[in-house]
């Protein structure tokens, strides 16, 4: 019933093209021929002509790239790396011995720049923790099993599986002895009948790549077992322990049978990689003892515990080994419990366990050349995310890793899909973009609102003009970034309620809840409540850089609206030298919110001299 069937795979190679207008492209400048004199003065250079703005676009060029690389870095979770790029786009900006004040555009990139590294300096100190690192992980099933105390087995049990034993066939030693019907048992309860019921529903997905792995290594391809007794076939299954995937590799173990663990992905989650592992080192195994129980043992305590109890006790012959209690408590149990699952699948219906077995996905596996986030490749494919995850468990994130040869499966037919349409986000962007399908009667607000995104930057990134019209099919490119997070404590006033509170602050009710450990549907009045503005990080919807300013919502309640507390204004007279980044800085505020509070510094560069409006 398990074996039948296959799994098809096509591989194909995605060579990355560039867009075909990427968006706010830089004036063509020769990088490596332009020279970068000092600038004479603060004249805005964007009215000046011949070699000097060429000059500029080069340090605007190059620190904009070092900018982008580190935002790719930090998205990916390369924290370090992301660092040393954000250092180096401002190491270019001010070696360059061009004053930032001195032209539009590399002021407001300088601001930006610097805006951005505050922001994720405050979201790693303030927001919440759980922020998305690893998928989702299952309890390993042989945690729940291995250390059971059962009773004694129905006898009348041991002549079915006496009678099972002769009609059908098996490749490894099967026997019916006490241990074996104590679990056999077991597995006829409620408890561990939905054991086994899940196991078997779930070797029909994979089963039939294990028997093929298995035959092509030459072990026994009963030893399928083993793998439901470990995981029930779950390839994100984690012990106590720490050891995970279907066949349950320890770190150390799976280093040894090349299984790679990086920051993106964990082989021993693969299902076939992690497969080839597991015979490989029970062929070893075999070739170490000569016994089929003995390798079975040796897989769940390690060769040296086996070793040692053949050793102390003179006995090659795990029967004796477990009646003389030489083995750990969990390794007497486990070969009992393959032994009695060996039993129970392979005649479901004598047990009483009646289970459809999945069918075996049909995929296709693509190569990217850069890394691609699954939301990226689910928009651009119309799939769910949740099954190119449940096709891909070995992704410890939901980004593809660095590497050309990784090779992502894929539901069958839809390769050429992402081919044709991840090709319109630039390549640079597939970490942080999303694609969107327009539909009937969506505006690019709505669109906007969903990602959490302004217009203009849907326009910009789609070369649109201002209040396009599009038809419904229509596929976007979204420019979302990592979400940060600014912290805000808002004192509870009268007439306030929780939902009026989280609209005001474009959060949840739920989150305002979790955050300040509200249990009741209401909240005192004076109550000082702590609000991370935006909500937490949601990989799903983007939202971009939170400045400090106050939100824009307002709470509706029968009372006069809700203000947040007051704040200190301040006035700043510009010295000169000073630039936004460093009265920013001076006064523990963000160059955005300089910026919000002084609406004549968007449509010039700061002066000396300036009066700035300081609110913090």
């Amino acid at each position: 019933m398990l074996l039948a069937g296959c799994e098809e795979t096509a591989t194909k190679q995605v060579r990355v093209q560039a867009p075909a207008a990427a968006p706010s492209p830089l004036p063509a400048v020769d990088a490596k021929t332009a020279s970068l004199p000092l600038a004479t003065g603060p004249a805005d250079l964007t009215t000046l002509s011949g070699d000097v703005r060429p000059q500029v676009d080069v340090v605007i060029q190059k620190a904009q790239q070092s900018f982008d690389a580190g935002q790719n870095e930090y998205k990916t979770g390369d924290l370090d790396q992301a660092r040393t790029d954000f250092d180096k786009a401002l190491e270019i900006i001010q070696t360059s011995g061009i004053p930032t004040d001195s032209d539009s555009k590399l002021s407001k990139l300088f601001d930006q720049i610097n805006d951005t590294i505050h922001m994720y300096e405050l979201a790693s100190e303030q927001a919440p923790k759980e922020v998305e690192s690893e998928t989702p992980s299952e309890p390993a099933p042989i945690d729940e099993i291995a250390d059971l105390t059962l009773p004694a087995g129905d006898p009348r049990l041991a002549a079915k599986a006496e009678k099972e034993l002769i009609s059908v066939p098996h490749d490894l030693p099967l026997t019916v002895n006490d241990p074996v019907l104590q679990y056999l048992s077991f597995f006829t309860t409620t408890r561990g009948r939905a054991i086994v019921e899940h196991g078997l529903q779930r070797a029909g997905q994979y089963g039939p790549m294990i028997q093929r792995v298995l035959k092509e290594e030459g072990v026994p391809q009963d030893l399928i077992y083993l793998a439901q007794a470990e995981s029930a076939f779950q390839p994100q299954a984690v012990s106590k322990a720490g050891a995970r995937g279907i066949w349950q590799f320890m770190p150390y173990r799976g280093e040894e049978y090349e299984l790679e663990r990086t920051y993106w992905i964990d082989d021993r989650s693969d299902p076939e990689k992690a497969t080839r592992a597991a015979a490989h080192h029970m062929r070893d195994l075999y070739q170490m003892f000569g016994d089929w129980y003995l390798v079975m043992a040796a897989y769940n305590s390690g060769p040296l515990n086996v070793s040692r109890a053949i050793e102390r006790t003179g006995y090659a012959d795990y029967w004796e080994l477990k009646r003389l209690k030489a083995l750990p408590r969990e390794t007497e149990n486990y070969v009992p419990i393959i032994i009695a699952l060996a039993l129970v699948a392979k005649d479901p219906a004598l047990y009483g366990v009646h289970v459809e077995p999945a069918k075996p996905p049909q995929i296709e596996t693509i190569k990217l050349e850069h890394p691609a986030d699954l939301h990226l490749v689910a928009d651009a494919t119309g799939t769910d995310i949740d099954d190119l995850r449940l096709l891909n468990p070995q992704l410890l994130r939901n980004v593809t890793p660095n590497d050309p040869n990784f090779e992502l499966k894929m539901p069958a037919g839809t390769t050429d899909k992402l081919e044709e349409n991840i090709h319109q986000v630039p390549e640079d962007k597939w970490t942080t973009w999303r694609l969107h399908s327009m539909e009937d009667g969506e505006s690019l607000s709505d669109v906007a609102k969903k990602y959490r995104v302004t217009v203009s930057a849907i326009e910009a990134a789609n070369h649109l003009d201002p209040h396009a019209n599009l038809p419904a099919g229509f596929l976007l490119n979204v420019p979302t970034v990592p979400v940060t997070v600014h912290l805000e404590h808002y004192r509870v006033q009268r007439g306030d309620t929780l939902e009026g509170i989280a609209d005001r602050y474009d959060v949840t009710v739920a989150e305002l809840r979790r955050w300040n450990h509200i249990t009741s549907a209401h909240v005192s009045r004076g109550a000082r409540l702590r609000i991370y503005a935006g909500g937490e990080p949601d990989h799903t919807a983007r939202a971009v850089p939170r400045s400090s300013k106050a939100p824009a919502k307002t709470a509706q309640t029968n009372a006069t609206p809700a203000k947040p507390e007051k704040t200190a204004a301040e006035i700043h007279r510009v010295k000169p030298g000073e630039t936004l980044y460093s009265i920013a800085k001076q006064y523990g505020i963000t160059v955005a919110a300089l910026r919000q509070s002084n609406p004549f510094l968007s449509d010039r560069s700061l002066q000396a001299g300036d009066t700035l409006n300081v609110q913090r």
